[in-house]
């Protein structure tokens, strides 16, 4: 039996009462800028608040019939989640609420007194109502993707029962919610993640089987929402998953793409990008929302008057353009609390010109809504031309813009007093491309809102808080002060006043050091003067955290050191994670039964820190062979897929080795391809006899290139040409085989790491902010082989870096390196990696014309990734995985270990030390409709016993 935790953290510790006490305090400033008249165009116009009167519902009577029912219906296991119904109606009435307008109330109780059903008759019953009336399909012959539609639908009326309770307590309540604005959601496929989280998989498989559905079918019908492209989506989707899961009130904003990034096909080795329209056979998870609409203001000028002495600007002339919410229900983990995430969509502000139209001008008629709508169509849209990056703009600003606008509105339904506002929202700017809503925030403060600049700078900063992601200085994001100056002329002139003040105070803290001035300062001067993005974040931030301890050091080192020396309290570590309920509970279904089996019960899903049990079953030899069962299991559906979707057979029992992630060159695919062609090389040179000795091996390389990214497309080329070769070779067979995995997404990731054995994590050191995926491979039971960089670092202190296979030169290193190779004092380039070389420029793997630069430039030295000082101490981590692998119940045993001990890499950990240090947040957990017990979970509560 295992042992329960009962240590808890802050955010799950006794629920605390949702409180209106202001933990900030906000006071007027002498500093003053202005106060413009408002921009009629600009308002959301709202209906004016009828008289309300509040109910009295008699309790008494509903407690007794509560207890009269909970006497013939015990308590369901402790992680159910809304099975409420099974033998018996569960009343809707909720004390905790406030209620108005009595007749209407009452007469809207009875027509909607229970929650949906969950037995087998109620669930059928609900899918094919929405077959016919929702799809207007038959309900006596319908298609598994129309299935798949109507029980996403079925499943989206139980999310909205909790999406509305939820929101309604938060409101009733005036809790303080978290804001997480993010331009990527890489969401994966939702139906399976929330029949894990409602825990109602179990009744759904069984009413569709009834009526000759299989669910795991109707899951593969399900299109990935391309609202992301790597990591940082994949990120924000998890913390999504953990805010609701610890029931901490939340909400993400983003923008609704309708084409993404785009699809990801080879042909004839080449990686080509065709459109993902995403949306082709609709979403049914989402729900459109009319009524939330914003105005949102382009271009323009500005003009400054005073007020009372004060100086404030109105925005004027320009350009409009709408911005429509969608809401997507993002529900938790055995809870019955359930958050959003509201995505914006781009429209005209004048969908049709009429009189164009009827001059026989066609194509103007619609040209506005044309140019409106291309705002939201595409993920990154190309920004090589001045178009492309006025576009990227245009996204950003546009999202920004709603996003502030519709969490002020919500702020002003119960509260006037503006000094109240950090109190009740924290507003979280995921990377930079999120950092023009600090600008628009003081704005609205200024501008609309008619606060003077000391007060409204002060809200600013104690609501906004910033996460950086990378180290690289290149990738910082700028924006040239014409092009913001042009769209945004009111933003500008903030900017530049934001920067003005700013240098003032470091004048002042540095007299005379114009070095440190520069480098702190946010325009970047130059012939096309740049505003850096990153610095305003921080500037603008109450907080900035790293996503790992190494990266954080060094931002704090490098390119944040003056930031740091000025505000040594405000960078802090707050290292990723990735959420337990989809990356093992979902993605591998069988290795969760078995911990669950192991641990005596499936608590550790929303508490991952109870699988450190699971190291007692690491040399338990009955235990070992179940994992290796599933392991094998896992490798033979991976097998099936690939040949389904590569059109190549792959052996069961060889070593699967995966790295799957953004086509980049600090990530270093390209060694891991020349590698795998010295190994071919080494094969071919053996006789058959050696070559039975070798362990068999699947190397799988997936992941996109930027659409401009030559280099990256190189090398995707490189490993479709060496695959044509290795896996065609008669001589090795099934010794050696090479697969590039297409379109790599969240779907996809769920049955290659599940299989995968041994995940390379091998990026340059100090050039990965942390990486996640390496997360996900550890609670898979996979090994790494990686360098000491990123969130490497920190899984080798929890696992033991004895349990990886760890090789490369160190951060510490890197500089003289490629300072030493750059001059040439230093050639690691050894025989057998020559050998490589030559064998790809002689032709032995196809066109040589897209490699040959990045060859060339390796040989010449010019090596900044260091692929070739690192190649030499790579093949000798190969060859240490080689030796584990031998001995399965050493590899098995590490594997284990592995898994026991990756706790620390639960988003739910990491959003506990957001909640705490950042957002000061508390967790706000919705009652039960029972009001005699207030229990952490919706769905502890009461079903007939049917067992």
């Amino acid at each position: 039996m295992a042992k329960k935790k009962s240590k808890k953290s802050a955010a799950q510790q006794k629920p605390a009462e949702p409180t209106s006490q202001p933990k900030y305090e906000v006071t007027k400033d002498e500093v003053t800028i202005g106060t413009p008249v408002p921009d009629p165009e600009l308002e959301l116009k709202e209906p004016h608040p009828e008289q309300k009167e509040e109910i009295k519902i008699d309790m008494d009577k509903v407690n007794e019939e509560e207890k009269d029912t909970d006497k013939k219906r015990p308590i369901k296991r402790k992680n159910s989640k809304f099975l409420m119904q099974d033998g018996g109606s569960s009343p809707l009435l909720r004390p905790e609420f406030i209620y108005h307008n009595e007749d209407k109330a009452q007469k809207i109780w009875s027509l909607m007194q229970t929650y949906q059903g969950i037995d087998q008759k109620s669930i059928q019953r609900s899918i094919v109502n929405h077959v016919e009336y929702t799809l207007a399909m038959t309900r006596f012959n319908f298609s598994d993707f129309g299935c798949y539609q109507a029980t996403a639908f079925s499943l989206r009326d139980r999310l909205l029962e909790s999406w509305n309770d939820t929101n309604q307590y938060f409101t009733t309540h005036n809790v303080k919610r978290v804001y997480y604005l993010s331009l990527e959601f890489l969401l994966g496929r939702l139906m399976q993640n929330t029949l894990n989280n409602i825990n109602m998989e179990k009744n759904y498989r069984e009413a569709l089987m009834d009526i000759g559905y299989d669910l795991e079918r109707l899951y593969d019908e399900e299109v990935d929402p391309a609202l992301g492209n790597g990591g940082l989506g994949r990120l924000a989707a998890c913390f999504l998953d953990s805010l609701a899961t610890l029931e901490v009130p939340a909400w993400g904003y983003g923008i609704r793409y309708d084409y993404g990034i785009f699809k990801q096909v080879i042909r004839d080795g080449y990686q080509c990008e065709i459109p993902d329209f995403w949306l082709s056979g609709g979403n049914p998870w989402e729900i459109e929302r009319p009524e939330v609409i914003y105005p949102i203001r382009f271009y323009g000028y500005t003009e400054k008057y005073e007020e009372d002495g004060v100086e404030r600007a109105q925005w004027k002339g320009g350009e409009i353009v709408m911005a429509k919410a969608y809401d997507t229900p993002v529900p938790g983990y055995n809870t019955f609390n359930c958050n959003n995430l509201r995505l914006w969509k781009s429209l005209p502000a004048r969908e049709f010109d009429f009189q164009s139209f009827n001059k026989g001008d066609y194509l103007s008629s619609v040209e506005s809504k044309q140019r409106a709508e291309y705002i939201t169509s595409v993920l990154y849209p190309n920004d090589n031309s001045e178009e492309g990056k006025e576009l990227r703009l245009k996204q950003q600003y546009f999202f920004c813009s709603a996003t502030v606008r519709d969490v002020i509105r919500r702020f002003k339904k119960n509260n006037s007093d503006w000094k109240d506002f950090p109190n009740k929202a924290a507003l979280q700017l995921n990377d930079t491309h999120p950092a023009i809503a600090a600008v628009e925030f003081l704005r609205i403060l200024i501008d609309e809102e008619k606060l003077d600049w000391g007060e409204a700078w002060k809200i600013l900063h104690s609501s906004f808080s910033y996460t950086n992601h990378t180290v690289l200085p290149e990738a910082l994001e700028t924006w040239s002060v014409g092009l913001i100056n042009h769209l945004l002329p009111r933003h500008m002139e903030l900017i530049y006043l934001i920067n003005h003040f700013f240098m003032d105070e470091v004048a002042k803290k540095y007299p005379g050091d114009y070095q440190r001035m520069q480098e702190m300062s946010l325009i970047a001067e130059g012939d096309d003067k740049k505003v850096r993005m990153a610095n305003l974040c921080i500037l603008c931030s109450h907080k900035v955290n790293g996503v790992a301890e190494l990266h954080t050091k060094l931002i704090q080192e490098t390119i944040f050191k003056r930031f740091h020396e000025y505000f040594p309290n405000k960078i802090e570590n707050k290292t990723n994670g990735v959420t337990p309920r989809r990356w093992i509970h979902c993605a591998n279904p069988k290795l969760s039964a078995l911990i669950t089996e192991a641990l005596d019960d499936s608590e550790w899903i929303g508490e991952l820190e109870r699988v450190e049990y699971l190291e007692n079953f690491a040399e338990d030899e009955e235990f070992i062979q179940k994992w290796i069962d599933i392991k094998k299991q896992n490798k033979e559906k991976l097998a099936a897929k690939i040949e389904e979707v590569v059109g190549v057979k792959i052996p069961i029992n060889a070593l699967y080795d995966v790295q799957i992630k953004r086509i980049h060159e600090y990530k270093r695919q390209l060694m891991n391809i020349l590698y795998v062609i010295h190994r071919y090389l080494t094969i071919k040179d053996m006789s058959p006899a050696d070559r039975e000795k070798v362990v068999p091996r699947v190397v799988i390389i997936g992941g996109k290139a930027a659409p401009g990214y030559h280099n990256a497309k190189a090398i995707i080329k490189l490993v479709n040409g060496v695959g044509d070769i290795v896996n065609n070779d008669k001589d090795i067979g099934d010794t050696l085989k090479v697969i590039f995995y297409p379109n790599y997404c969240v779907s996809a990731a769920q049955t290659l790491i599940p299989a995968s054995e041994l995940s390379q994590h091998i990026s340059t050191a100090g050039m990965e902010a942390s990486g996640t995926s390496n997360m996900k491979f550890v609670m898979n039971g996979c090994l790494i082989i990686g360098t000491m960089d990123g969130a490497n670092v920190e899984i080798s202190e929890e696992v033991g870096e004895e349990n990886m296979f760890i090789f490369g030169a160190r951060v510490e290193e890197v500089n003289d390196l490629r300072n030493r190779l750059f001059s040439g004092e230093h050639k690691p380039i050894d025989r057998r990696l020559q050998r490589v070389f030559d064998s790809i420029l002689s032709g032995t793997f196809g066109d040589v014309s897209i490699i040959y630069p990045i060859i060339h430039n390796l040989m010449e030295g010019k090596d900044y990734y260091l692929v070739t000082e690192d190649f030499d101490s790579y093949v000798k981590a190969q060859n240490k995985v080689d030796d584990t692998y031998r001995d399965q119940k050493k590899w098995n045993m590490m594997s284990i270990l592995g898994v026991s001990r990756s706790a620390k890499f639960s988003s739910d950990r990491t959003i506990e030390e957001y909640c705490e240090s950042i957002w000061k947040v508390d967790r706000v957990p919705i009652p039960t409709p029972n009001d005699t017990e207030r229990v952490r979970s919706f769905c502890k509560v009461y079903s007939a016993a049917k067992n």
